[in-house]
């Protein structure tokens, strides 16, 4: 398995370029998104691969008159159910495809062969308790 993002040494990771634009980018999502209501938790970037928690508040995708659709606003998580008709637009898919696609644009000038898995795992923190176990 390939190393794009770093190595580790003396159990720290030591970034490589690649792994600097990952963070760069994952930082930027926040920003680039505002009307999303997103929040950063925890995230680690290993060797070969990403981790992150993300929480999506209640913003106008996911409420209908300011009341929330679907989630939980005290766990701070989104359990919205996709739409499986059409594209998917301001949803965890959508972000996570646009990350996965500026880190590619721009890791593809460092290393042409950079590729990412063609999916991503996800799974809903359901309370207090879990959240603490996984940001740690």
């Amino acid at each position: 398995m390939v190393h794009f993002f770093g190595e580790i040494i003396k159990e720290e990771i030591i970034l490589s370029e690649i792994g600097g634009i990952v963070k760069t980018e994952w930082l930027k999502t926040f920003m680039l998104r505002p009307d999303m209501n997103l929040w950063i938790g925890e995230f680690m970037i290993m060797p070969n691969h990403f981790h992150a928690i993300i929480g999506i508040g209640s913003n106008v995708y996911n409420t209908e008159n300011g009341d929330a659709k679907h989630g939980d606003a005290k766990h701070r998580v989104s359990t919205i159910v996709p739409n499986q008709f059409g594209p998917q637009s301001k949803n965890l898919a959508s972000i996570i495809r646009g990350f996965k696609s500026s880190v590619s644009i721009l890791a593809r000038k460092t290393n042409p062969d950079f590729h990412w898995q063609t999916r991503f795992y996800d799974h809903i923190i359901l309370n207090d308790k879990s959240f603490q176990t996984i940001s740690d």
